[in-house]
């Protein structure tokens, strides 16, 4: 049987490191943040950020600025970001999917069975897509500061 994805090409765990790192740049007093600092913060390694916060530039959600300052900022409000709009970007691919579609066979039973996995699959990520949709990187980041308020207080000392 041949693997298929059901919506992209990137790990789920993307998702949750681009996330935290959207919500540490959304700190009023963060202009720039170096790749490197936002790994060492998010305990990641600094090249699978690198390729997830390239994505993102890619995808309108960040720019970069070059130099000694330089490093990822929002390219945009928080609260104008939705949580489906980064996954969207990432292009998240779904193993629950995968796993249910890899197990159908190329016989008549299969077959039918993989029409009915995509459907319902489908519908799955209308839904997940609607949900992530009702979310922003702004209210993450209150949320977060409401929970963690003196540990995101640190992130004010990654750079400025």
């Amino acid at each position: 049987m041949k693997p298929e994805k059901c919506v992209g090409s990137h790990h789920p765990k993307w998702f949750g490191l681009a996330l935290q790192a959207l919500v540490i740049l959304s700190k009023d007093n963060i202009q720039t943040c170096p790749s490197a600092e936002l790994a060492v913060y998010l305990q990641s390694e600094a090249t699978l950020l690198r390729r997830i916060l390239a994505t993102l530039v890619r995808g309108g959600i960040l720019e970069t600025r070059e130099g000694r300052d330089g490093g990822y900022r929002l390219k945009r409000d928080p609260d104008s970001i939705t949580l489906a709009e980064v996954y969207t970007v990432l292009q998240v691919s779904d193993p629950l999917c995968l796993g249910i579609k890899e197990t159908t066979g190329t016989h008549t039973f299969g077959m039918e069975m993989k029409t009915i996995f995509s459907e319902i699959t489908t519908e799955m990520d209308r839904s997940l897509l609607e949900v992530l949709g009702r979310y922003t990187v702004g209210q993450i980041s209150d949320r977060a500061q409401n929970l963690t308020g003196s540990s995101l207080a640190e992130i004010g000392n990654i750079s400025s």
